[in-house]
């Protein structure tokens, strides 16, 4: 078997070979639900031990995983809320010691994600002190003939969900609560996400409430789901449905159609060799060392290397 991060014979154009990275689906990564007769619908995220294999790509100090694993199963629940085809994608870019942080998600739950963090201060453990002041950006990205979907609102609260909360309460102004877990556990990284949304009436699923009802209704769950541990989300043993049932079983909970979630870095030689293809011959003279370039995928973390006299520069045929 060849490998793909190597300098390759084959013309670029021709050149398709994926990084040796995991084939890993979950099968029922998200699990939609909602309450029967009440303005509630939500969804349950577990990566299981595809948070491992995400997070443990990259060498990042064990706060900077765990903020990209919340990220990533937080990014994972909000895309399986949409209709789209393309991506879906979480970015927050501070002034804080982690200076990007990104998440994405395709409509048939193909996750990536990557933090770019410098040298960590003692007690910076937090997103607000990871992040510091900054943005946080929500893009659905359905490709160049769709228009772009952005939702942009400054980093407020010291947790990702808190600043979540914040997105939804000021942009989509969308009665919402998320719940959010990262940790190394004995299996592995381990990150999940509880989504909880209050929709108009019944959600179209029962007689409507009177106002009083609704939000009588609405608190019984927060309050419900506020109930919920680390120690549950993160817990591999304990089934999705099987959790939501502790939680939701007096109020009628009704479980939708699970989504599977896969390992999805999109990198590719040919893709990487399209963009060398846009610099200048004296740039592509400075990336090589040696005679090779290396460009590195920031999602995978694999290094592909070129063949400094193979590769063309723009505006040569």
């Amino acid at each position: 078997m060849t490998d793909p991060t190597e300098p390759s014979a084959t013309p670029d154009f021709l050149n398709h070979d994926r990084p040796p990275v995991p084939h890993l689906t979950v099968p029922r990564g998200v699990q939609p639900f909602h309450l029967e007769r009440k303005p509630v619908r939500g969804r349950l995220v577990r990566l299981g031990p595809l948070a491992e294999a995400l997070l443990s790509r990259h060498e990042n100090p064990e706060p900077v995983s765990a903020l990209l694993g919340q990220a990533l199963a937080l990014t994972a629940g909000l895309a399986a809320a949409l209709k789209f085809q393309g991506s879906f994608s979480l970015q927050a870019k501070g002034d804080g010691p982690v200076a990007m942080l990104l998440a994405d998600c395709t409509e048939a739950g193909a996750l990536r994600g990557y933090a770019r963090a410098e040298d960590l201060p003692a007690g910076a453990d937090s997103a607000a002190a990871l992040l510091g002041k900054g943005y946080l950006a929500f893009t659905c990205d359905q490709g160049p003939d769709m228009d772009r979907y952005q939702g942009i609102v400054a980093i407020e609260g010291e947790t990702l969900a808190q600043m979540t909360g914040e997105y939804f309460a000021t942009s989509e102004q969308l009665d919402s609560r998320v719940w959010l877990a990262a940790a190394r556990t004995p299996s592995g990284w381990r990150a999940a996400a509880l989504i909880l949304e209050r929709v108009a009436g019944a959600g179209g699923i029962g007689p409507e409430l009177d106002a009083l009802a609704q939000q009588d209704a609405w608190e019984t769950a927060l309050a419900l789901a506020g109930t919920i541990t680390e120690a549950e989300l993160l817990d591999d043993a304990l089934a999705p449905d099987r959790l939501l049932y502790r939680l939701f079983h007096a109020e009628g909970l009704a479980l939708d159609r699970p989504r599977p979630l896969s390992y999805g870095c999109r990198c590719s030689r040919a893709r990487l060799a399209s963009v060398l293809s846009g610099f200048g011959e004296d740039d592509l003279d400075h990336m090589a060392e040696d005679g090779v370039i290396t460009m590195t995928c920031e999602f995978c973390n694999v290094g592909f290397r070129f063949e400094r006299d193979e590769v063309q520069a723009a505006g040569q045929g």
